[in-house]
């Protein structure tokens, strides 16, 4: 049996809780209804044991003003548990030609597998053409992007949200990023509520689009992305927890529940993953 490959792992340490989330921290907390510790290095990787996971980094200073999880740093956890960690590096799209830059080195010198963008914290929507350089850059470097789609916790239930915008989120938006850049694999992270049915078009429209499902137990699916999976999504779905918000035995267990064909579940688990990451046959 193949090692399940988690799609969607953001830093359970002080780096990304403390660091970039900041005062977003005890929000989520209650958004949640989890304690959400932080943890060490060490204890992350011990949630891990036995599985491989995407691990994040995250830039969405210009949006947020906090302080970015680094590429540097991200790479740097990759190689100390290489067995179980994959670097994603991330890029704060208004830095212009810094981003496309940092982009460059992230993949050439620091060997980051992909990137990963939530446009409600960096503020942006990735049908904007001054962000089209990014994305050609990205494609000509031969490795996915990861988009936040969908409602998210950031600002949930504040005043004003926060100042998070939900449309920025929006799965509409990354349609004309596929079909402007059809070299460019896009994973679209978390169902999208509440415009699932939107994904799911977008997803077997375009061969370049693919989803994650992390962000909510599998318990609470929304019905018409469970039929899909079976269906059209089958080769398009990854699976993915949002740890630490969700442990990834706690989905797993649930995912368990769900009544899917073993070969299907396989793609999910990690075959479509491998398929995407370039890892298939490695």
């Amino acid at each position: 049996m193949a090692t399940p490959l988690d799609f969607h792992v953001h830093p359970s340490t002080s780096e990304y809780l403390e660091g970039s989330l900041g005062p977003y921290l005890e929000q989520l907390r209650h958004h949640f209804r989890l304690p959400i510790p932080i943890r060490t290095l060490e204890e992350m990787a011990a949630d891990f044991e036995g599985l491989r996971a995407v691990l994040l980094a995250w830039d969405a200073e210009t949006g947020t003003g906090r302080p970015p999880v680094t590429n540097d740093w991200v790479a740097d956890v990759c190689r100390r548990w290489p067995d179980r960690f994959i670097p994603f590096a991330s890029v704060d799209p208004w830095k212009g030609e810094r981003a496309i830059a940092e982009a460059r080195r992230a993949v050439r010198e620091l060997g980051m597998r992909g990137f990963k963008f939530q446009q409600a914290a960096m503020a942006f929507r990735p049908s904007d053409e001054r962000f089209f350089p990014l994305w050609e850059e990205i494609a000509g470097l031969g490795v996915p992007c990861l988009f936040h789609v969908g409602t998210t916790g950031l600002g949930a239930g504040l005043p004003g949200g926060g100042g998070i915008q939900l449309d920025y989120v929006r799965p509409i938006h990354l349609d004309a990023v596929a079909a402007a850049f059809p070299n460019l694999t896009l994973v679209c992270a978390h169902p999208a509520y509440p415009w699932q049915q939107e994904m799911i078009a977008i997803a077997n429209h375009k061969a370049n689009v693919y989803v994650d499902l992390s962000g909510w137990a599998p318990r609470y699916f929304p019905p018409e992305l469970v039929r899909e999976l079976s269906r059209g999504l089958q080769d398009k779905a990854l699976f993915g927890t949002d740890y630490p918000f969700i442990e990834p035995r706690r989905w797993l267990r649930e995912f368990e529940q769900i009544e899917l064909r073993d070969e299907v579940r396989d793609k999910i688990l990690w075959g479509n993953a491998e398929r995407v990451l370039g890892l298939a046959g490695c």
